[in-house]
């Protein structure tokens, strides 16, 4: 990043990153990081390639840093949910609601559909903006480092902690990731 670049994408995203509620996330796991480190790498590369394709590069940027921004800690949160409600298909709409709360200046239309759409196909409607369509792939290509350990994919999507007759089945949701049909 130019000189100049770096200056820009400071000034866009350092009220955010500075306020104490998007600091907590530094404490939050994710991606075999933390969650702060995730949106700023999301954010930071989306800002170049949408600036490059001559996109809304503020509202891409923006949406991108508060992609991830939910309530909690999924990972400390031991409760059981529902397959549907497990922490992949929802946090997008608490992260929107969340910016909304603490940063309702910076969230319009087109940042909503980016933080509420970066889960797609998840989200199974699909993004309306290019932006968001920018943030759901560099997502994904910044998350990609989870299939570096196979074993532990069933806990990020949640699987592990499914339990069936009080017994944790992590072993049997791992075994079924590398079956051969």
């Amino acid at each position: 990043m130019r000189k100049e670049e770096k200056a820009e994408f400071y000034y866009l995203v350092n009220e955010i990153i500075k306020h104490q509620e998007f600091q907590k996330r530094k404490e939050y796991l994710h991606h075999e990081d933390n969650l702060y480190n995730h949106c700023y790498q999301v954010a930071k590369i989306t800002f170049l390639i949408s600036r490059k394709l001559k996109l809304d590069y503020k509202k891409a940027t923006i949406g991108a840093l508060l992609h991830d921004f939910y309530y909690e800690d999924w990972q400390k949160n031991k409760k059981r949910k529902s397959f549907l409600k497990l922490h992949g298909f929802v946090h997008a709409k608490e992260a929107k609601e969340n910016a909304q709360y603490y940063f309702p200046s910076y969230v319009d239309k087109k940042v909503s559909n980016i933080i509420e759409r970066h889960m797609f196909p998840l989200t199974l409607k699909p993004p309306l903006y290019l932006e968001s369509w920018l943030v759901c792939f560099v997502d994904k290509c910044v998350s990609i480092t989870i299939f570096k350990n196979p074993r532990k994919l069933p806990k990020y999507i949640g699987l592990k902690e499914l339990k069936k007759n009080g017994k944790n089945n992590s072993r049997r949701c791992h075994r079924s990731w590398h079956r051969r049909d």
